[in-house]
């Protein structure tokens, strides 16, 4: 099939992917009065007195707020905030599908940063969570950032978090089949955007020690001059062996490659000089970074993708919507580092000893089981950590 011309196709007669539905009875003099005016008024001052209660009186306490600028749409770069909201649309009938979250594409006709904050501050009170998204770097660092300081709800910038916890997921089981530990390994991450930058971070929390980025001119290293914000914070607790050179001089000898960047970058002699029973988790997208026929080839053990064309798919789709749920359910106020750690041991989890196979390290993106666990997962150590307020 020609995914993209029939998606065009369907997309027309769709017409849109989500919709409202009423969840309560208007037929009748009676209902109405309950439903609107005049009953409506006790809710209203019963939230006017104790603002709680508007997850407890309205839909509030099952809503997710999707929010993009339109600036790093897929693959497809800053395409516009219309442009953006067929991808918006989708996300939200995942939410729904895998998650029971009833999420809503809110696109932003601005890329200043600040604007971006105040808008969603102004419209926080009819969401009980914001899932930021296709935002680009390094303005999204600051958004989620201030969020999360400013905001009682959850805050998740999907393209960060949710890479990299679907990519961590991955790393667990790889390495089990591997039999390397995670103390051990060398990892290169290939991209040092949003994603590339909050993998490495998030490997660092899970316990991974030894991480190296690159970006298109070089090995990222403490003290170069042309390194952004972002990339000089991350630098100066990555590369600690200061290597300098390209993606060629880094994965020289690494266990892991992950790449977060472009097509066609990386070459069968550099997966050839990468470490025995080497992991590669190439996820540009549509195109990866190698195809995987020619990564085996070269010798790798492990190859996942961002594609479904591919076995071990590594798709955002099985964190948010379970983490979300998870999150709404004890109504926590934020998602921390243990509740996205708890969420790539649930999706891990959901792949057993006896399934796992070097072409099956996670679940698929629809398997229920997964979200439920994520869910639980989520929840579990939202309560552990103080953030849950039920």
């Amino acid at each position: 099939m020609n995914y993209r011309a029939e998606s065009l196709k369907k997309h027309g007669e769709w017409k849109g992917k989500i919709e409202t539905i009423c969840r309560v009875p208007t037929d009748s003099r009676e209902a109405l009065s309950l439903a609107y005016t005049p009953g409506v008024a006790e809710p209203c001052l019963a939230i006017r007195d104790d603002i709680e209660k508007s997850f407890e009186l309205t839909r509030r306490w099952n809503t997710v707020a999707v929010i993009t600028d339109g600036t790093a749409i897929l693959g497809l770069g800053d395409i516009g905030p219309e442009a953006g909201m067929p991808v918006m649309e989708g996300k939200a009938a995942l939410f729904k599908a895998y998650g029971g979250v009833d999420a809503f594409p809110i696109c932003l006709k601005t890329k200043d940063a600040e604007e971006i904050i105040r808008t969603v501050k102004i419209i926080s009170g009819s969401f009980g969570g914001i899932n930021l998204e296709d935002i680009s770097a390094p303005r999204c660092f600051e958004i989620e950032t201030r969020l999360k300081q400013e905001l009682n709800i959850p805050v998740f910038h999907d393209d960060q978090h949710g890479t990299a916890i679907v990519m961590t997921a991955a790393l667990i089981n790889a390495l089990k089949l591997a039999g390397k530990k995670k103390e051990d390994i060398k990892v290169v991450i290939n991209g040092a955007g949003a994603a590339g930058i909050a993998i490495a971070k998030f490997l660092m929390k899970f316990g991974v020690k030894e991480v190296t980025l690159c970006d298109l001119k070089g090995v990222i290293c403490e003290g170069l001059d042309w390194l952004n914000p972002a990339q000089k914070e991350i630098a100066t607790v990555t590369n600690r062996a200061h290597l300098n050179g390209t993606l060629k001089d880094a994965m020289r000898g690494a266990d892991v490659l992950v790449g977060v960047s472009g097509p066609n970058c990386i070459s069968k002699e550099m997966v050839k000089s990468m470490a025995d029973k080497a992991i590669l988790f190439t996820c540009a997208n549509p195109v990866p970074e190698i195809n995987p026929a020619d990564a085996k080839d070269a010798g790798a053990f492990i190859v996942g993708t961002g594609s479904s064309e591919y076995a071990n798919q590594i798709n955002n789709v099985l964190v948010f919507p379970g983490l979300f749920r998870g999150a709404l359910d004890v109504r926590a106020t934020t998602v921390n580092d243990e509740m996205m750690i708890a969420a790539a041991h649930g999706i891990a989890n959901c792949v057993s000893d006896n399934q796992l196979s070097r072409d099956y390290i996670l679940p698929y993106a629809y398997d229920k089981k997964a979200h439920d666990c994520v869910a639980a997962a989520v929840a579990e150590a939202a309560k552990k950590t103080g953030v849950a307020k039920l």
